[in-house]
């Protein structure tokens, strides 16, 4: 059978040699049990893990060219060559070679899932090529499936025709697309994009537009709110003076000189303020819309214009809306509304496009879409739980899929200092393709520059609008449910206001058939989008997985990263229909099946007191506890009701490097930092005990930044990176490291660059001396200890598996 691990305790020292050890904790009576403890250096180690597949991994390039192997793991460093499967940066799968059959995927119990992210950024030498042009009689399909032209199509008959590689229909090969065979039964011309490689673009002709015309280039609408807190925060004057050189660098293709992309401004408190920035005005105008029951567009020329074309009148209009507003006393602010006009405006100019909006507190004024405060914590644990996660009115579902219709997505940037129903205002960016961001209790001097920072990145990003993917199979599987951001009137369409380079939709897949050894299975996922220009383009990823009848051959190409991003979007969406407990239970349960199916039929036979573990999937339990205490499936007393909404829609779309980071944070020790050295310094793991009194630790997690200083580091670490003499001295309050003239200084800071920029949002740098009152959060993200409401150790949740098991096997 494939290579696995056994877990002992009670053996001091492990037998490397027999690849097993063994953990006997279960037979031991109750008071030798805490004799034997188990050594934490004897369960698998995920820094091993990962440090292993770096030395295993990182040399060589990943050539896509053969089916079914598992690509290195997303925390390697690592080259793809395209050689006709997509790269791991678009589609990571839980299992590179799935079951024969369905009654095999039921008794192992593994999940067949893959993570796409369509639109990834891509390091510059792996490059997508240009699009693929075919002129206007557009792209080359099946006739029967509809799946686009790719690898997989076998063309015979001297090249006259194609047998679909999904569904195994026999397509005529148009005149203009046809070319000879060679000796081996290959087109002369197999180097074109479509026929080699794993994923591509092509430009979509009008027939792949809607209403059959072509699209305009989307705009971009910014409707900020300027009630008095929004105003006394500073927030206002902080987006309007950062607008006036963000707007220089709105998206662009390549080749063009300046961004197609049209603006338009709303401010906002109880009622509604447009604003006329046509080009040939001296002054912007400004047209009030009190009637928030029954919102309208009081412009449409000299609302939605060309920045270059308009730059002297926006300028004065940013100038302008903070001194406008200086005096207000409104505190009440409407939503709803700000939505509908946004896609009014949209609508009325016959284009898809994306809302910024910049909102502050729950919006209480007499307008649809009103909401009341209904945080209750004493629901928290009671089957009414699941009521916290639903959206508190069905007005936003029905807004949100007006939007979709019209190719309008949401970013929404909150500012709460208290309670603001994160889950009812997240409805419009999740069903839309947008990006949720939460800045509580935000304060000008310490959160501007992340604020800004994913402003700016928002703004900029490579997008695709008024999107639709459609993901095919071939025979004998299907994709059946899919978890992200997006919304879909039927059961293959998934529709994408808007889909982002951040963006990823997972999809679960389904046997309806038998499935062969020899052919394996294929995935093509195709989105059809309009680019920053316009342009109506495909595209297109592709790939091929093995299958097997032999369930060894499953366990030895699953890949767990992909399996726990799959587990989360699952559990996180199972919270709005069941009780967390409930969730967590059926998690634990179906990992136990998994871990015992192995058990039962790919590893030779030994002592039932033994833990045994598949080699690629033996931190499996390290990460699934992980999965289990967050704060969405297990909160802690102090954990807001809007946070675990938020966190519940951040992971939903988070890509497999994102939810990796995400649960098990990366712990690096600075005391280690090797300045001639470009690497970083080897991680340790989650856990207190790791943590040395005279060290200096940076904790990041995709969202957060932790500087954990030890009570006795040294005065000259102290003093290289603070330029301070004594740990007393330490301002808990900084969220920037001075800037020294030392080596270690700026390795410091140019390590912590580096690591911001890897991910999609802005980590701000929290401090934490060592007995503070801010460790209590640090220590929340040592995740192999157990934590205070109640999650289990590392320890103790394998020794909790292994039982389940057990039970599960007799």
């Amino acid at each position: 059978g494939p290579k696995a691990v056994a877990l002992i305790t009670m053996l001091p020292a492990v037998p490397w040699y027999i690849n097993h050890f063994n953990i006997y904790t279960s037979e031991l009576p109750p008071a030798q049990r805490t004799r034997h403890r188990i050594d934490p250096d004897a369960i698998p180690s995920p820094i091993q893990v990962i440090e292993d597949d770096k030395a295993n991994k990182s040399g060589e390039p990943f050539s896509t060219g053969v089916r079914g192997q598992v690509p290195p793991l997303v925390t390697t460093n690592f080259l793809v060559r395209d050689q006709g499967n997509a790269s791991p940066r678009y589609i990571r799968c839980t299992a590179y070679n799935i079951p024969c059959t369905s009654d095999m995927a039921k008794q192992s119990q593994v999940p067949l899932a893959a993570v796409i992210k369509p639109l990834a950024t891509l390091p510059p030498d792996e490059a997508l090529s240009y699009p693929v042009d075919h002129g206007e009689r557009g792209p080359i399909r099946c006739n029967r499936c509809k799946a686009y032209m790719c690898p997989y199509m076998q063309f015979i008959e001297g090249g006259r025709r194609f047998q679909c590689g999904f569904c195994s229909c026999v397509t005529e090969v148009p005149p203009y697309y046809f070319q000879h065979l060679d000796h081996t039964g290959k087109r002369v011309d197999c180097d074109r994009p479509e026929l080699s490689l794993g994923s591509y673009e092509f430009l979509a002709t009008v027939e792949y537009c809607k209403n059959n015309k072509l699209p305009q280039p989307p705009a971009y609408i910014f409707l900020i709110d300027v009630s008095y807190s929004a105003m006394k925060s500073g927030l206002v004057s902080i987006v309007c003076e950062e607008l006036k050189t963000l707007l220089d660098y709105l998206p662009r293709e390549t080749n063009e000189g300046e961004s197609s992309i049209r603006v338009g401004f709303v401010t906002y408190n109880k009622v509604l303020h447009f604003y006329n920035v046509k080009s040939s005005l001296a002054q912007p105008q400004m047209m009030v819309v009190s009637d928030v029951a029954d919102m309208f567009v009081p412009l449409l020329d000299g609302f939605l214009v060309n920045v270059g074309e308009s730059r002297a009148v926006i300028n004065s209009l940013l100038d302008q809306i903070p001194e406008m507003f200086a005096d207000t006393r409104e505190t009440e602010t409407v939503f709803g509304p700000v939505i509908q006009a946004g896609l009014e405006a949209l609508k009325a100019a016959d284009c898809a496009g994306k809302l910024f909006v910049f909102h502050s507190s729950l919006p209480i004024a007499e307008a649809p879409g009103k909401l009341k405060n209904r945080e209750d914590k004493k629901l928290i644990g009671t089957d009414k739980e699941k009521s916290l996660f639903q959206p508190q009115v069905t007005f936003y579902g029905n807004l949100a899929k007006e939007c979709v219709a019209q190719g309008c997505c949401m970013d929404l940037f909150l500012f709460p200092n208290q309670y603001v129903d994160v889950a009812t205002l997240g409805i419009v960016p999740s069903f839309t393709g947008g990006s949720l961001y939460k800045y509580t209790y935000f304060q000008a001097t310490t959160d501007r520059e992340c604020f800004l920072h994913d402003l700016r990145r928002a703004v900029q990003k490579h997008m695709g609008f008024d999107a639709v993917m459609r993901v095919r199979t071939s025979t004998g599987i299907r994709a059946m449910d899919f978890y992200g951001s997006f919304y879909m009137s039927n059961t293959t369409d998934v529709e994408l206001a808007g889909l982002d380079c951040d963006k990823t939709i997972t999809v679960e897949f389904r046997h309806d058939d038998k499935l062969s050894e020899e052919t394996g299975a294929l995935i093509q996922c195709a989105v059809l989008y309009t680019s920053c220009s316009g342009q109506r383009r495909l595209r297109v990823h592709n790939l091929a997985v093995n299958c097997c009848t032999q369930l060894a051959d499953l366990y030895r190409n699953c890949e767990t990263d992909t399996l726990i991003n799959f587990f989360a979007k699952h559990a996180y969406h199972s919270v709005l229909s069941n009780p967390t407990k409930n969730v967590r239970d059926g998690l634990t349960n179906q990992c136990a099946q998994i871990l015992a199916c192995y058990r039962k039929n790919c590893a030779s036979p030994s002592s039932a007191g033994q833990l045994i573990l598949p080699e690629c999937m033996k931190l499996l339990p390290v990460y699934l506890n992980c999965v289990l205490k967050s704060d969405v499936l297990h909160p802690g007393a102090d954990v807001s009701l809007d946070e675990r909404a938020y966190l519940r829609q951040l992971v939903s779309c988070m890509d497999v490097a994102e939810s990796h980071v995400f649960f098990y944070p990366r712990l690096l020790p600075l005391q280690k930092l090797d300045l001639e050295s470009e690497a970083l310094p080897v991680a340790v793991r989650d856990s207190e005990e790791r943590l040395s009194k005279g060290g200096v630790y940076l904790l990041e997690n995709g969202l957060q930044l932790f500087l954990w200083v030890g009570a006795n580091t040294q005065q000259e670490l102290l003093q290289n990176i603070f330029g301070i003499s004594s740990f007393g001295q330490i301002d808990p309050n900084m969220t920037t490291l001075p800037v020294l003239n030392n080596p270690y200084s700026k390795k410091l800071r140019d390590m912590i660059k580096s690591i911001r920029d890897q991910r999609s949002r802005y980590m701000k740098l929290l401090v934490v001396k060592q007995e503070d009152k801010l460790e209590l959060i640090f220590r929340h993200f040592l995740v192999e200890d157990k934590n205070n409401s109640g999650g289990a150790s590392y320890v103790d949740f394998l020794c909790h598996m292994h039982k389940e098991i057990r039970q599960l096997l007799s």
